[in-house]
Protein backbone atom coordinates (compact mmCIF):
# COMPACT_ATOMS: atom_id res chain seq x y z
CA UNK A 1 0.00 0.00 0.00
CA UNK A 2 1.33 3.49 -0.61
CA UNK A 3 1.39 6.35 1.57
CA UNK A 4 -0.45 9.37 0.74
CA UNK A 5 2.07 11.91 -1.52
CA UNK A 6 3.83 14.33 0.43
CA UNK A 7 4.54 18.12 -0.44
CA UNK A 8 7.76 17.23 -1.28
CA UNK A 9 7.42 14.61 -3.55
CA UNK A 10 5.12 16.75 -5.66
CA UNK A 11 7.73 19.24 -5.51
CA UNK A 12 10.59 16.87 -7.16
CA UNK A 13 8.14 17.03 -10.09
CA UNK A 14 7.32 20.45 -10.64
CA UNK A 15 10.70 21.96 -12.56
CA UNK A 16 10.57 18.78 -14.53
CA UNK A 17 6.75 18.76 -15.45
CA UNK A 18 6.63 22.99 -16.33
CA UNK A 19 10.03 21.97 -18.30
CA UNK A 20 8.50 18.90 -20.35
CA UNK A 21 4.94 20.16 -20.73
CA UNK A 22 5.74 23.72 -21.31
CA UNK A 23 7.71 22.37 -24.56
CA UNK A 24 4.75 20.25 -25.79
CA UNK A 25 2.44 22.58 -25.29
CA UNK A 26 0.89 25.60 -27.23
CA UNK A 27 1.61 28.14 -24.27
CA UNK A 28 3.51 28.37 -21.44
CA UNK A 29 0.54 29.35 -19.52
CA UNK A 30 -1.41 25.95 -20.50
CA UNK A 31 1.37 24.07 -18.88
CA UNK A 32 1.55 26.17 -15.58
CA UNK A 33 -2.42 25.65 -15.36
CA UNK A 34 -2.43 21.83 -16.37
CA UNK A 35 0.48 21.20 -13.96
CA UNK A 36 -1.13 23.35 -11.35
CA UNK A 37 -4.39 21.21 -11.64
CA UNK A 38 -2.07 17.83 -11.17
CA UNK A 39 -0.95 18.98 -8.61
CA UNK A 40 -3.61 20.03 -6.80
CA UNK A 41 -5.81 16.52 -7.82
CA UNK A 42 -2.60 15.09 -6.40
CA UNK A 43 -2.97 16.80 -3.45
CA UNK A 44 -6.55 17.21 -2.34
CA UNK A 45 -6.72 13.07 -2.41
CA UNK A 46 -8.46 13.43 -5.54
CA UNK A 47 -6.27 10.82 -6.84
CA UNK A 48 -6.62 7.28 -5.12
CA UNK A 49 -3.21 5.80 -3.51
CA UNK A 50 -0.55 6.65 -6.27
CA UNK A 51 2.28 3.74 -6.27
CA UNK A 52 4.15 6.47 -9.22
CA UNK A 53 3.47 9.84 -8.58
CA UNK A 54 5.89 10.92 -11.07
CA UNK A 55 4.22 8.89 -13.94
CA UNK A 56 0.59 9.76 -12.42
CA UNK A 57 1.61 14.21 -12.35
CA UNK A 58 2.56 13.67 -16.08
CA UNK A 59 -0.23 11.42 -17.29
CA UNK A 60 -2.34 13.98 -15.38
CA UNK A 61 -0.58 17.11 -16.97
CA UNK A 62 -0.67 15.72 -20.74
CA UNK A 63 -4.57 14.88 -20.17
CA UNK A 64 -5.37 18.07 -19.39
CA UNK A 65 -3.25 19.98 -22.07
CA UNK A 66 -5.69 17.47 -23.82
CA UNK A 67 -9.17 18.47 -22.34
CA UNK A 68 -7.67 22.24 -22.97
CA UNK A 69 -6.89 22.03 -26.31
CA UNK A 70 -10.36 20.62 -27.19
CA UNK A 71 -11.99 23.29 -24.81
CA UNK A 72 -10.12 25.86 -27.08
CA UNK A 73 -11.16 24.12 -30.42
CA UNK A 74 -14.64 23.95 -29.74
CA UNK A 75 -15.14 27.21 -27.45
CA UNK A 76 -14.82 30.18 -29.79
CA UNK A 77 -14.59 32.64 -26.83
CA UNK A 78 -15.14 36.27 -26.77
CA UNK A 79 -15.12 38.15 -23.67
CA UNK A 80 -19.08 39.54 -22.86
CA UNK A 81 -17.93 43.59 -23.14
CA UNK A 82 -16.28 42.68 -26.05
CA UNK A 83 -19.71 41.61 -27.71
CA UNK A 84 -22.14 43.74 -29.46
CA UNK A 85 -25.52 44.21 -27.31
CA UNK A 86 -27.35 42.01 -29.41
CA UNK A 87 -25.71 39.06 -29.03
CA UNK A 88 -25.58 39.23 -25.14
CA UNK A 89 -26.87 35.94 -23.85
CA UNK A 90 -30.73 36.77 -23.05
CA UNK A 91 -31.06 34.99 -19.40
CA UNK A 92 -35.25 33.81 -18.81
CA UNK A 93 -34.54 32.92 -15.35
CA UNK A 94 -35.84 36.23 -13.28
CA UNK A 95 -33.54 34.97 -10.09
CA UNK A 96 -30.14 34.61 -12.57
CA UNK A 97 -29.58 38.59 -11.01
CA UNK A 98 -30.05 38.86 -7.70
CA UNK A 99 -27.64 35.01 -7.63
CA UNK A 100 -24.81 36.55 -9.42
CA UNK A 101 -24.40 39.59 -7.35
CA UNK A 102 -25.30 37.34 -4.40
CA UNK A 103 -21.98 35.27 -6.21
CA UNK A 104 -19.93 38.40 -6.86
CA UNK A 105 -20.50 39.35 -3.19
CA UNK A 106 -19.26 35.78 -1.72
CA UNK A 107 -16.32 35.85 -4.29
CA UNK A 108 -15.25 39.60 -3.11
CA UNK A 109 -15.56 38.57 0.81
CA UNK A 110 -13.45 35.20 0.18
CA UNK A 111 -10.88 36.89 -2.01
CA UNK A 112 -10.75 39.78 0.92
CA UNK A 113 -10.42 36.76 3.63
CA UNK A 114 -6.83 35.78 1.95
CA UNK A 115 -3.65 37.08 2.92
CA UNK A 116 -2.46 40.25 0.85
CA UNK A 117 0.25 38.45 -0.90
CA UNK A 118 -1.85 34.99 -1.30
CA UNK A 119 -5.15 37.45 -3.26
CA UNK A 120 -2.97 39.51 -5.22
CA UNK A 121 -1.08 36.42 -6.69
CA UNK A 122 -4.76 34.98 -7.51
CA UNK A 123 -5.61 37.95 -9.18
CA UNK A 124 -3.22 38.77 -11.36
CA UNK A 125 -2.86 34.90 -12.23
CA UNK A 126 -6.13 34.48 -13.01
CA UNK A 127 -7.31 37.85 -13.83
CA UNK A 128 -4.69 40.05 -15.42
CA UNK A 129 -3.08 36.53 -16.95
CA UNK A 130 0.23 37.19 -15.87
CA UNK A 131 2.24 33.74 -15.16
CA UNK A 132 3.94 32.65 -12.42
CA UNK A 133 7.28 33.38 -13.84
CA UNK A 134 6.08 37.04 -14.47
CA UNK A 135 4.17 37.25 -10.44
CA UNK A 136 6.98 35.89 -8.64
CA UNK A 137 9.71 38.47 -10.48
CA UNK A 138 7.06 41.22 -9.50
CA UNK A 139 6.98 40.15 -6.30
CA UNK A 140 10.09 39.27 -5.27
CA UNK A 141 9.38 35.58 -4.32
CA UNK A 142 10.49 32.59 -6.21
CA UNK A 143 8.12 30.68 -8.63
CA UNK A 144 6.99 27.51 -6.03
CA UNK A 145 5.82 30.06 -3.54
CA UNK A 146 3.54 31.74 -6.59
CA UNK A 147 2.32 28.33 -7.25
CA UNK A 148 1.44 27.48 -3.17
CA UNK A 149 -0.38 31.09 -3.04
CA UNK A 150 -2.28 29.69 -5.90
CA UNK A 151 -3.06 26.23 -4.59
CA UNK A 152 -3.88 27.90 -1.53
CA UNK A 153 -6.49 30.98 -2.98
CA UNK A 154 -8.07 28.08 -5.59
CA UNK A 155 -8.69 25.48 -2.12
CA UNK A 156 -10.17 28.81 0.13
CA UNK A 157 -12.42 29.96 -3.13
CA UNK A 158 -13.75 26.29 -3.61
CA UNK A 159 -14.43 25.72 -0.28
CA UNK A 160 -16.42 29.67 0.26
CA UNK A 161 -18.49 29.23 -3.10
CA UNK A 162 -19.02 25.36 -3.08
CA UNK A 163 -22.48 26.64 -1.98
CA UNK A 164 -22.81 28.51 -5.53
CA UNK A 165 -22.06 25.61 -7.63
CA UNK A 166 -25.22 23.73 -9.54
CA UNK A 167 -26.50 20.83 -7.24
Amino acid sequence: MSTPPSKKGWLAYYGELLGTWTRRADSRHDAEDATHDAIANLLDGRAAAVEYPRGYLHRSVHNRLIDIHRQSQVLDRVPLHDLPEPDHPVVSDPDAAPRTAQLVADLKTALLDLPVKCRQVFLWHRLEGYTQEEIAQRMGISVNMVEKYMIRATRHLRERLKHHAPH
